[in-house]
Protein backbone atom coordinates (compact mmCIF):
# COMPACT_ATOMS: atom_id res chain seq x y z
CA UNK A 1 0.00 0.00 0.00
CA UNK A 2 1.22 3.79 -0.57
CA UNK A 3 0.52 6.09 1.89
CA UNK A 4 0.25 10.05 1.31
CA UNK A 5 -0.23 12.43 3.61
CA UNK A 6 -0.77 16.92 3.21
CA UNK A 7 -2.26 19.32 5.48
CA UNK A 8 -5.39 19.19 3.50
CA UNK A 9 -6.99 18.29 0.67
CA UNK A 10 -4.51 19.76 -1.87
CA UNK A 11 -2.46 16.08 -1.60
CA UNK A 12 -5.09 14.50 -3.18
CA UNK A 13 -4.15 16.01 -6.45
CA UNK A 14 -0.95 13.92 -6.23
CA UNK A 15 -3.71 11.23 -4.89
CA UNK A 16 -5.42 11.66 -8.06
CA UNK A 17 -2.18 11.13 -10.16
CA UNK A 18 -1.18 8.32 -8.43
CA UNK A 19 -4.40 6.30 -8.95
CA UNK A 20 -3.91 6.75 -12.18
CA UNK A 21 -0.76 6.24 -13.41
CA UNK A 22 -0.22 3.13 -10.64
CA UNK A 23 -3.84 1.30 -11.03
CA UNK A 24 -2.17 -1.41 -9.91
CA UNK A 25 -1.69 -0.21 -5.97
CA UNK A 26 -3.71 0.18 -3.04
CA UNK A 27 -3.31 3.65 -1.08
CA UNK A 28 -4.12 5.53 1.87
CA UNK A 29 -4.26 8.98 2.02
CA UNK A 30 -3.83 11.29 4.87
CA UNK A 31 -5.72 14.98 4.49
CA UNK A 32 -4.66 17.16 8.44
CA UNK A 33 -7.78 19.63 7.60
CA UNK A 34 -7.75 20.43 11.11
CA UNK A 35 -4.13 21.93 11.58
CA UNK A 36 -4.37 23.51 7.79
CA UNK A 37 -2.34 25.48 6.34
CA UNK A 38 0.98 24.08 7.05
CA UNK A 39 3.01 27.18 5.30
CA UNK A 40 2.92 29.72 7.91
CA UNK A 41 3.75 27.40 11.06
CA UNK A 42 7.20 26.85 12.20
CA UNK A 43 9.78 23.78 11.00
CA UNK A 44 9.43 21.61 14.54
CA UNK A 45 5.69 21.93 14.58
CA UNK A 46 5.66 21.00 10.79
CA UNK A 47 7.98 18.13 11.79
CA UNK A 48 5.84 16.99 14.76
CA UNK A 49 3.04 17.07 12.19
CA UNK A 50 4.12 15.07 10.00
CA UNK A 51 6.01 11.87 12.17
CA UNK A 52 2.28 11.48 13.61
CA UNK A 53 0.87 11.42 9.81
CA UNK A 54 2.96 9.08 8.89
CA UNK A 55 2.82 6.81 12.08
CA UNK A 56 -0.67 7.27 11.07
CA UNK A 57 -0.53 5.68 7.62
CA UNK A 58 2.13 2.93 8.54
CA UNK A 59 -0.72 1.94 10.94
CA UNK A 60 -2.96 1.29 8.29
CA UNK A 61 -0.35 -0.81 6.18
CA UNK A 62 1.47 1.63 4.25
CA UNK A 63 5.09 0.99 2.54
CA UNK A 64 5.73 4.02 1.21
CA UNK A 65 5.25 7.01 2.15
CA UNK A 66 4.89 10.09 -0.27
CA UNK A 67 4.86 13.26 1.34
CA UNK A 68 2.25 15.40 -0.97
CA UNK A 69 3.00 19.31 1.33
CA UNK A 70 5.88 20.97 -0.16
CA UNK A 71 6.07 22.98 2.74
CA UNK A 72 6.73 19.38 5.08
CA UNK A 73 8.60 18.35 2.28
CA UNK A 74 10.95 20.94 2.53
CA UNK A 75 11.51 20.61 6.29
CA UNK A 76 10.31 17.28 7.65
CA UNK A 77 12.10 15.02 5.03
CA UNK A 78 15.21 14.15 6.79
CA UNK A 79 13.82 13.45 10.14
CA UNK A 80 10.92 11.02 8.43
CA UNK A 81 13.54 9.40 6.46
CA UNK A 82 15.91 8.46 9.90
CA UNK A 83 13.03 7.83 11.76
CA UNK A 84 10.95 5.40 9.72
CA UNK A 85 12.67 2.38 7.58
CA UNK A 86 10.23 3.06 4.89
CA UNK A 87 10.92 4.50 1.43
CA UNK A 88 10.11 8.44 2.01
CA UNK A 89 9.15 10.27 -1.46
CA UNK A 90 9.03 14.07 -0.96
CA UNK A 91 7.60 16.20 -3.96
CA UNK A 92 10.30 18.86 -4.36
CA UNK A 93 12.80 16.97 -6.65
CA UNK A 94 10.33 15.26 -8.88
CA UNK A 95 9.43 19.02 -9.66
CA UNK A 96 12.71 20.68 -9.87
CA UNK A 97 13.98 17.88 -12.30
CA UNK A 98 11.49 18.75 -14.17
CA UNK A 99 11.64 22.15 -14.47
CA UNK A 100 15.23 21.63 -15.22
CA UNK A 101 14.44 19.52 -17.65
CA UNK A 102 11.87 22.21 -19.43
CA UNK A 103 13.44 25.58 -18.98
CA UNK A 104 15.54 26.61 -22.00
CA UNK A 105 16.68 29.69 -20.68
CA UNK A 106 17.73 28.81 -16.91
CA UNK A 107 15.33 31.44 -15.38
CA UNK A 108 12.77 29.21 -13.28
CA UNK A 109 10.70 30.60 -10.70
CA UNK A 110 8.83 28.93 -7.43
CA UNK A 111 5.80 29.85 -6.15
CA UNK A 112 5.04 28.52 -2.58
CA UNK A 113 4.31 28.12 1.11
CA UNK A 114 6.16 30.43 3.65
CA UNK A 115 7.72 27.56 4.84
CA UNK A 116 8.57 26.13 1.61
CA UNK A 117 10.27 29.58 0.18
CA UNK A 118 11.92 30.61 3.65
CA UNK A 119 13.31 26.78 3.32
CA UNK A 120 15.78 27.78 0.73
CA UNK A 121 15.26 23.93 -1.01
CA UNK A 122 13.71 24.57 -4.43
CA UNK A 123 16.59 26.93 -4.97
CA UNK A 124 19.43 25.14 -3.63
CA UNK A 125 18.10 21.57 -5.43
CA UNK A 126 17.90 23.09 -9.25
CA UNK A 127 21.13 25.40 -8.62
CA UNK A 128 23.02 22.10 -7.21
CA UNK A 129 22.49 20.40 -10.46
CA UNK A 130 22.29 23.94 -12.55
CA UNK A 131 24.66 26.38 -10.84
CA UNK A 132 24.06 28.58 -13.82
CA UNK A 133 20.40 28.77 -13.48
CA UNK A 134 18.68 31.86 -11.87
CA UNK A 135 15.80 30.71 -9.47
CA UNK A 136 13.33 33.41 -8.38
CA UNK A 137 11.08 32.58 -5.34
CA UNK A 138 7.73 34.16 -4.24
CA UNK A 139 5.94 33.06 -0.65
CA UNK A 140 2.13 32.78 -1.45
CA UNK A 141 0.86 32.65 1.92
CA UNK A 142 -2.81 33.39 1.04
CA UNK A 143 -3.03 30.51 -1.93
CA UNK A 144 -3.55 27.56 0.49
CA UNK A 145 -6.58 29.07 2.70
CA UNK A 146 -8.53 30.28 -0.81
CA UNK A 147 -8.00 26.40 -2.00
CA UNK A 148 -9.41 25.06 1.17
CA UNK A 149 -12.80 27.08 1.12
CA UNK A 150 -13.11 26.72 -2.66
CA UNK A 151 -12.18 30.43 -3.83
CA UNK A 152 -11.19 28.41 -7.19
CA UNK A 153 -12.63 31.29 -9.57
CA UNK A 154 -13.69 34.39 -7.62
CA UNK A 155 -12.93 37.72 -8.49
CA UNK A 156 -10.34 38.15 -5.07
CA UNK A 157 -8.40 34.84 -6.07
CA UNK A 158 -7.58 36.37 -9.16
CA UNK A 159 -6.65 39.67 -8.02
CA UNK A 160 -4.17 38.44 -5.24
CA UNK A 161 -2.60 35.84 -8.20
CA UNK A 162 -1.95 38.44 -10.03
CA UNK A 163 -0.31 40.72 -7.43
CA UNK A 164 1.91 37.60 -6.30
CA UNK A 165 3.04 36.37 -9.85
CA UNK A 166 4.35 40.44 -11.21
CA UNK A 167 7.82 40.42 -9.39
CA UNK A 168 7.83 37.03 -11.12
CA UNK A 169 6.61 38.08 -14.75
CA UNK A 170 9.71 40.83 -14.25
CA UNK A 171 12.14 38.39 -13.94
CA UNK A 172 11.26 37.26 -17.51
CA UNK A 173 11.28 33.04 -16.28
CA UNK A 174 10.15 30.58 -18.98
CA UNK A 175 9.23 28.08 -16.44
CA UNK A 176 6.89 28.25 -12.95
CA UNK A 177 6.87 25.36 -10.57
CA UNK A 178 3.91 25.21 -8.41
CA UNK A 179 6.05 24.73 -5.23
CA UNK A 180 2.68 23.31 -3.61
CA UNK A 181 -0.17 21.02 -4.43
CA UNK A 182 -2.84 23.06 -3.66
CA UNK A 183 -1.97 24.82 -6.52
CA UNK A 184 -2.85 22.86 -9.22
CA UNK A 185 -6.56 23.71 -8.91
CA UNK A 186 -5.89 26.99 -9.75
CA UNK A 187 -3.58 26.16 -12.78
CA UNK A 188 -5.82 27.93 -15.19
CA UNK A 189 -5.53 31.15 -13.22
CA UNK A 190 -2.31 31.24 -13.04
CA UNK A 191 -1.77 30.57 -16.16
CA UNK A 192 -3.38 32.98 -17.66
CA UNK A 193 -1.06 35.61 -15.45
CA UNK A 194 1.80 34.27 -16.14
CA UNK A 195 1.64 34.03 -19.50
CA UNK A 196 1.07 31.23 -21.88
CA UNK A 197 4.65 31.10 -22.93
CA UNK A 198 5.85 29.99 -19.46
CA UNK A 199 5.78 26.38 -18.68
CA UNK A 200 4.04 25.52 -15.34
CA UNK A 201 5.31 22.45 -13.32
CA UNK A 202 2.91 20.49 -11.49
CA UNK A 203 4.49 18.93 -8.91
CA UNK A 204 1.21 16.44 -8.22
CA UNK A 205 1.65 14.93 -11.44
CA UNK A 206 5.80 14.79 -11.46
CA UNK A 207 5.83 13.24 -8.00
CA UNK A 208 3.36 10.42 -9.31
CA UNK A 209 5.74 9.62 -12.53
CA UNK A 210 8.46 9.66 -10.09
CA UNK A 211 6.77 6.81 -7.75
CA UNK A 212 5.95 4.75 -10.63
CA UNK A 213 9.32 5.16 -12.12
CA UNK A 214 10.52 3.97 -8.40
CA UNK A 215 8.48 0.85 -8.13
CA UNK A 216 9.30 -0.02 -11.73
CA UNK A 217 12.70 -0.54 -10.46
CA UNK A 218 12.18 -1.80 -6.83
CA UNK A 219 8.90 -3.94 -7.51
CA UNK A 220 9.35 -6.09 -4.36
CA UNK A 221 8.71 -2.41 -2.00
CA UNK A 222 5.09 -2.03 -1.93
CA UNK A 223 2.82 -5.25 -2.26
CA UNK A 224 0.13 -5.68 -5.58
CA UNK A 225 -3.30 -6.88 -4.42
CA UNK A 226 -5.66 -8.51 -6.08
CA UNK A 227 -8.34 -6.25 -4.88
CA UNK A 228 -7.24 -2.49 -4.84
CA UNK A 229 -8.60 -0.09 -2.31
CA UNK A 230 -8.10 3.40 -1.93
CA UNK A 231 -8.98 5.11 1.74
CA UNK A 232 -9.39 8.89 2.07
CA UNK A 233 -8.99 9.92 5.62
CA UNK A 234 -8.77 13.33 7.26
CA UNK A 235 -8.50 14.95 11.03
CA UNK A 236 -11.42 17.17 9.88
CA UNK A 237 -14.39 17.10 7.90
CA UNK A 238 -16.21 20.16 5.91
CA UNK A 239 -18.27 20.46 3.19
CA UNK A 240 -15.96 22.60 1.22
CA UNK A 241 -12.97 20.19 1.56
CA UNK A 242 -15.45 17.60 0.17
CA UNK A 243 -16.69 19.77 -2.61
CA UNK A 244 -13.01 20.22 -3.68
CA UNK A 245 -12.25 16.34 -3.18
CA UNK A 246 -15.01 15.67 -5.45
CA UNK A 247 -14.23 18.09 -8.04
CA UNK A 248 -10.21 17.36 -7.94
CA UNK A 249 -11.44 13.21 -8.35
CA UNK A 250 -14.70 13.71 -10.57
CA UNK A 251 -16.75 11.37 -8.29
CA UNK A 252 -18.27 11.25 -4.99
CA UNK A 253 -15.37 10.86 -2.21
CA UNK A 254 -16.07 9.58 1.29
CA UNK A 255 -13.92 11.59 4.25
CA UNK A 256 -13.02 9.32 6.87
CA UNK A 257 -12.53 11.35 9.90
CA UNK A 258 -9.37 9.88 12.26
Amino acid sequence: MIGIFDSGVGGMTVAHAVEQLLPDYSLAYYGDIARTPYGPKSPKTIINYSIRNTEFLLDKGAELIIIACNSASSVATETLRKRFDVPIIEVITPAANCAIAKSTNGRIGVIGTRATVKSGIYHKTITTKKPDFEVYQEACPLLVPLVEEGWLNKRETKMILRRYLHPLKNKQIDTLVLGCTHYPLLQGLIQARIGKKVRLIDSSTETALYVKDFLNKNPTIVSKQKRVTHRYYASDKTETAMKVAERIFSRPMELIVS
